[in-house]
């Protein structure tokens, strides 16, 4: 059994690698040694698996199918000896997020210095967009997103406040110049700030008073992009340009020194807060589950833990 796992293994280098030598660099072995373990597998199954030309090595449709059920078991099994090896020891590796903008700038701040000065050994690399994606197929570990967007065969942390709300502001100078709205469709009146996803959608403003809601699909001189250029819709805003509908967490600075004055704030949506989301379908590496305990230990470490934590 260990000699059919070592020559699975050696197959699935050299089809990776595109040849024997350029394998055996990568393992620190002999190509001699990797060519008699893929010919031993051929022999043990009757087939051949590599097509062996002098400027190629190429699977053949055998070894495609071969390679792709193996492949998820080889690395399953690697990440399982990573992960034994560490028990008792500090997490080592890199861990890769995918985050919307909105948690890069307002939760990860919080969690990540304090993170990292804790577990050294660990690199953290960090994609932040708006789009929802695949993320382990955008090669990533985990993901931060909000519930309405996550699949239903992830695993999922709550992370970051229970609570958020979409706020709405202007400037004192211009709504003195221009006035105060009383009631969300007072707004189209007035020069907003419009976001727009980058699939082409535009960002639509939400509110609620009791039972009755508002949709109010904003139109103003600036049109900006909703994952990358928040702060330059902020900083408009805050020069006096127009309203802006953001993340109550992220205005809230410029609440407290008074450059921006909230509006509407009894009609302000609240929803849940992000979680932080994984696959079920595969072990945790090291460095997730050091971050996922972390998380954990925080959040308990807290004034409070969120009820609808596991």
């Amino acid at each position: 059994m260990q000699d059919e796992l070592g020559d699975l293994k050696a197959f699935a280098r050299v089809a990776g690698a595109g040849g024997f030598r350029q394998a055996a660099r990568e393992l620190q072995v002999s190509a001699s040694g990797l060519s008699d373990a893929v010919r031993r597998l051929e022999e043990r199954l009757g087939v051949r698996l590599l097509h062996r030309t002098t400027r190629s090595i190429l699977p053949t449709w055998q070894g495609k199918q071969l390679l792709a059920r193996i492949e998820p078991a080889i690395a399953d099994l690697e990440l399982a000896l990573a992960t034994v090896s560490l028990t008792g020891a500090q997490a080592a590796g890199t861990l890769r997020l995918n985050v919307p903008v909105n948690s890069a700038r307002l939760f990860l701040p919080r969690v990540l210095p304090a993170f990292l000065q804790r577990y050294p050994r660990v690199t953290v690399e960090v994609v932040a967009q708006s789009d929802v994606v695949d993320v382990l197929a955008a090669g990533c570990d985990a993901g931060i997103r909000y519930g309405e967007r996550l699949e239903q065969d992830m695993i999922a942390l709550p992370v970051g406040p229970r609570i958020q709300r979409f706020a709405t502001a202007a400037s004192p100078s211009y709504l003195d110049a221009n006035g105060r709205p009383q009631h969300p469709q007072d707004l189209p009146r007035l020069n907003c700030l419009c976001g727009r996803f980058s699939k082409g959608g535009a960002e639509i403003w939400q509110y609620q008073q009791g039972s009755e809601i508002c949709r109010i699909v904003p139109q103003g001189s600036l049109v900006y992009s909703a994952g990358t250029a928040v702060d330059l819709a902020v900083s408009a805003a805050v020069s006096g340009l127009g309203v802006i509908y953001l993340f109550e967490e992220w205005l809230q600075p410029y609440f407290d020194s008074g450059e921006l004055e909230p509006l509407l704030a009894n009609w302000w949506q609240a929803f849940p807060g992000p979680y932080l989301y994984y696959s079920d379908r595969r072990l945790v590496p090291p460095p997730l589950r050091a971050f996922i305990d972390f998380i954990k230990s925080e959040s308990n470490a807290g004034p409070g833990k969120p009820d609808d934590e596991p």
